[in-house]
């Protein structure tokens, strides 16, 4: 089962970066464990194979989500966390932090809930457009997510780009061109042209991506890794 496989925002347009969420989420599997709180788990798309590894699942949402929430505990994550301190087992939050206007205080309140020795899993766009207006506040570089993890306590283990210079070139170029298909009348026959493009696109960007020497750069997002000491 792929993490990403009922994910609702999948689609022919940007498939390239859910396969590659889902190889980061595989690579990170042995750190699922217990009971995983899931920060900002909307509908919830992972929890079924994440519950392949934990013994419990706990989404938190809260109530002003764009999504159909899911969440088994609602609580406004730029503020004090509705769980108590040491309570999970491992802490999961992906493409949350950037829709935070108080980064720091998710970071400070995932360490407090978060036991000691365990491990926080963290995904966050850099180069992506805005989305879920108007709740879209930051893009954070790998120094921006070193020095707020650090800040709250944390240990970082790694900071991981997805994909780089060609991926987010040809995402960046699959997500503007789908503007076109929403023109009334056409829309549908301008989609038909643009699939084979959009598919070919994120074939060959992890191909081309090898050329990159300097893939920290120009990420489309990262995902880090960090351990509560």
């Amino acid at each position: 089962m792929k993490p990403s496989q009922y994910h609702s925002n999948r689609q022919p347009y940007n498939w390239l970066v859910y396969n590659i969420g889902d190889k980061f989420l595989e690579k990170y599997s042995k750190l699922y464990k217990g009971i995983l709180v899931d920060l900002g788990c909307g509908e919830a798309p992972y929890k079924a194979y994440f519950l392949q590894y934990a013994d419990k699942y706990i989404g938190v949402d809260w109530s002003k989500t764009l999504h159909n929430s899911a969440a088994d505990i609602e609580s406004d994550l730029n503020k004090k966390i509705n769980l108590p301190d040491e309570y999970a087992d491992t802490i999961i939050s992906l493409s949350v932090m950037e829709h935070l206007c108080e980064p720091q205080v998710f970071l400070n309140e995932s360490y407090r809930i978060l036991k000691k020795g365990e491990y926080m899993v963290l995904q966050v766009p850099w180069q992506w457009w805005i989305h879920e207006a108007p709740y879209d506040y930051f893009r954070y570089t790998p120094y921006g997510l070193r020095y707020l993890f650090e800040k709250a306590g944390f240990k970082i283990l790694s900071i991981e780009p997805t994909g780089v210079f060609f991926t987010t070139l040809f995402l960046k170029f699959n997500y503007f061109t789908l503007r076109f298909t929403r023109i009334r009348f056409i829309g549908v026959f301008l989609k038909l042209l643009l699939i084979p493009i959009w598919t070919l696109l994120q074939v060959v960007a992890p191909l081309m991506d090898k050329l990159d020497r300097q893939p920290i750069l120009e990420a489309p997002g990262y995902f880090v890794v960090a351990r509560k000491e």
